[in-house]
């Protein structure tokens, strides 16, 4: 299997990516071909030792930066973004991954990489980790500013990846709204919700921002503004706590003298905290984004998959790991098949 790999994309190119691609070669057996300007590449690959590994370079000259309008796309033609999605779009390669500029990189796979028929937009299908149950979110930044017909694509792609990948028979679908009512929501909404009624998909209504960590649904549907919004605030969330949590516990000297009075019992309950330090770890796995790599843009000819752009080289490699998931998985022909069933109803 050959993964391409944008190592120009994200804000600590190429040193991580080129990190990232090491490690994903090593653990997990699939060859990396990394795309970018090669001085640049041979320079951060020359830290490893990478004799023996199933790594290639391919040059492109130029960079799309992570503030350029999707318009450089066709000034630049041999941007890594755009040689990469080439190079799967032409069979040499299976998945693409990158960090960079996530429009650009969208913009490429709908040209280079092209669309599944009868898709009208791509989107970007999230896991959501503050769900008690399986839950995707899509779209997570790929339309702004979508239809009601795009919304009810976005449903039936989620819930195919969601049956046919996650193995979830028969996913609960809904819509983020500002109430549980019908009649509830902006227009976008109020259109979409009649349209997702009649769509065969097993469509439970409504969800407002509360009950999506409540897991009323497995898949959630929204406009990728909302949709980003959601994922950002969740991550911020986890970081405020983390801090609020620090800085209540060592801030201020009476803190402080509390907690040295309290050492002694935390020597006494360190075989406690060692029995839970594996499900503590597991927690603090759930929330981080870098365990998930990235998203798959859902809808094109193609397995791409767009990553964080302050990835570390441990969400590289696991990008890497999830374009691999998804080639296995045969990705494209099971969204093709699970959309046009839904279509009938079946």
């Amino acid at each position: 299997m050959k993964i391409v790999l944008d190592a120009m994309g994200g804000d600590h190119a190429p040193g991580v990516v080129v990190q990232g691609a090491v490690q994903a070669v090593q653990e997990y057996g699939v060859e990396v071909i990394l795309v970018g300007r090669e001085s640049d590449i041979q320079r951060e690959l020359a830290k490893y030792d990478t004799e023996g590994l199933a790594l290639s370079v391919v040059h492109a000259e130029q960079v799309i930066e992570m503030d350029e309008h999707v318009d450089a796309l066709k000034r630049k033609k041999d941007a890594s973004i755009r040689v990469g999605m080439r190079l799967v779009h032409d069979g040499k390669a299976d998945a693409f991954v990158s960090a960079g500029n996530s429009g650009a990189v969208m913009a490429s796979a709908i040209f280079d990489v092209r669309r599944i028929r009868g898709i009208k937009r791509p989107a970007l299908a999230v896991y959501y980790p503050a769900s008690p149950i399986p839950t995707l979110l899509i779209d997570n930044g790929a339309n702004t500013d979508p239809k009601p017909e795009n919304l009810v694509q976005f449903a039936r792609m989620g819930a195919a990846y969601v049956e046919k990948v996650w193995g979830v028979s028969n996913p609960r679908v809904a819509i983020v709204s500002n109430g549980e009512e019908a009649d509830k929501g902006n227009q976008l909404v109020r259109e979409t919700f009649p349209l997702l009624e009649q769509s065969g998909l097993n469509f439970v209504g409504n969800a407002e921002g509360k009950d999506v960590t409540k897991g009323i649904a497995n898949v959630i549907v929204t406009d990728g503004f909302t949709g980003n919004v959601m994922i950002k605030l969740s991550e911020g969330l986890v970081s405020f706590l983390a801090r609020f949590f620090k800085n209540q516990l060592l801030g201020g000297w009476l803190n402080k003298v509390a907690l040295a009075l309290m050492l002694p019992g935390l020597l006494l309950a360190l075989p406690g905290f060692l029995l839970l330090f594996p499900t503590l770890l597991r927690v603090f796995k759930l929330m981080d984004y870098r365990e998930y790599g990235g998203a798959p843009l859902l809808g094109v000819d193609g397995v791409v998959i767009i990553s964080h752009g302050r990835s570390d080289a441990r969400a590289m490699k696991n990008a890497v790991r999830l374009a691999r998931d998804m080639v296995e998985a045969d990705l494209v022909r099971l969204l093709e098949e699970g959309v046009a069933a839904s279509k009938k109803g079946v």
